[in-house]
Formats: C-alpha cells, sequence, structure tokens
C-alpha cells in the first residue's frame, strides 16, 4: 500500500515540567486513490498532526511513509524536506491562497516551473487539470474575477500540479456553503482515484462529514478511527 502511513508519532513542545504533549500516539493509514476525513475539537492536534505530516514541524518519535517513502524515522529521512514538500505534497488550505498578480493558469502552472518543468508543459498540465475541474473557462482570468467556488477548484488543480501522491486539505470547504463543500469532496474523491493520491480532509464541516468512508478522530493526541457514514451508506448498514 502506498499513500500515507504514520505509526506511534509523537510531538513534545518544551521540555521538564511546562513540556506539552502535543500528538502522544498517532496511527493512521490513508491508501492511494483514497479520502479520509481527520476530525477532532479545537486543542485536539489536527494543525500539528498536519504540520508533521507535511514537513514543516519536525516530530518527536514515529515514523511517516509518504507515497511509499519512509521520510521520518525518530528523525527525518530525508536531507532536503522543501523539495519533499513541493514534489511529494498538495495543499489545500480554508482561503486559497492565489497569488493575485497571476492568472488562473500560471497559478497552476507555478509550482511545476519551479520544479523545473518547461513553462509551456507546466501550462499544458495546469489547462488539463483546470478543465478537469471545470474552470477551464476561467484560465485567463484574475483570482479577484473568480468566485469563491472558483477559487477554491483553481486551488485543487495547483495541489495535484506536481502529481504529488499525497494531499494535506485544512478545512477546504469552511467558507463554502452547502452545495459548493459538497461539490469540493466530489472533486477530491475523483480526484483521488483518478490520480492515485491519497488524501486528508481535516474538517469541522458538518456538511462534509457524513461523505467520509473513513475517519479518524483525534483527542488528546491520540487517534481513533471508525467507519464513516459514507461506508455505511455503501454497505447498506443503518446509521
Amino acid at each position: 500500500m502506498e499513500g500515507i502511513r504514520i505509526e506511534g508519532l509523537r510531538k513534545r513542545y518544551g521540555a521538564g515540567d511546562t513540556a506539552v504533549d502535543a500528538l502522544k500516539d498517532v496511527n493512521l493509514t490513508v491508501a492511494a486513490g483514497e479520502v479520509v476525513g481527520l476530525i477532532g475539537p479545537s486543542g485536539s492536534g489536527k494543525s500539528t498532526l498536519l504540520k508533521c505530516l507535511g514537513a514543516v514541524v519536525e516530530p518527536s518519535g514515529g515514523r511517516m511513509t509518504l507515497g511509499g517513502q519512509v521520510i521520518y524515522d525518530d528523525g527525518w529521512k530525508l536531507a532536503d524536506l522543501r523539495a519533499l514538500r513541493r514534489d511529494s505534497i498538495g495543499f489545500v488550505f480554508q482561503a486559497p491562497y492565489l497569488i493575485p498578480f497571476l492568472d488562473v493558469t500560471d497559478n497552476v502552472a507555478l509550482l511545476p516551473m519551479l520544479a523545473g518543468r518547461p513553462n509551456g508543459e507546466a501550462r499544458r498540465r495546469a489547462l488539463e487539470l483546470l478543465q478537469a475541474l471545470d474552470v477551464g473557462h476561467r484560465a485567463k482570468a484574475q483570482p479577484s474575477e473568480l468566485s469563491g467556488g472558483e477559487q477554491q477548484r483553481v486551488s485543487i488543480a495547483r495541489a495535484l500540479a506536481n502529481r504529488p501522491p499525497v494531499i494535506l486539505a485544512d478545512e477546504p470547504t469552511a467558507p463554502l456553503d452547502s452545495e459548493r463543500a459538497l461539490a469540493v469532496v466530489r472533486i477530491l474523491e475523483d480526484m483521488a482515484a483518478r490520480h492515485r493520491t491519497a488524501i486528508i480532509v481535516v474538517t469541522h464541516d458538518e456538511k462534509i462529514i457524513p461523505t467520509f468512508k473513513r475517519i479518524y478522530h483525534i483527542r488528546d493526541g491520540r487517534t481513533y478511527e471508525e467507519a464513516g457514514e459514507g461506508r455505511r451508506l455503501e454497505e447498506g448498514v443503518p446509521s
């Protein structure tokens, strides 16, 4: 199984009597082509876990494997974490964070260009993704000319631009109404299946939680898995 595997992950901030254990024993798997929900109350460790997975914060112990590659095993196993974030991890945030002075195509093509792809190839890839996400007709628009739902679809295209094996989505539907929120989840599911991408969606959004087939709850720095309503509906099991 490729995708995401986390084993016994721990993160401690500080030392001695003032130490805080944000992550105590996190175990989590997401298969290639799967979208999994991660939910929990404020302060439960969701943000810390996402930062560890995104190679932004160094854990204190445990093991992380992304796309079949061990990236952390009681210490980083890669010298260039910036290249890891650029090439192997796509990020989708609550706010799209599009670059305001670039048009839609160049916002999506920028990461492949930074990774060394020729400009023409990067723009062709961007246009393919924009078409797949039904915003191809906005390819030359400026971010300020897009609706909120269009901006979020462009941010998903950007996250997929380098064909990463992993996408981390942090509250991607929070600013959207129900129809657009569910559309974003359908897009993520379609992109996961199409590109064999493992996707974790961190969310408090009650509109989309019922769509997940698997959910991890995180409480007090530990994870607990349950079958989501999406799986129960698929298997014909009553909620």
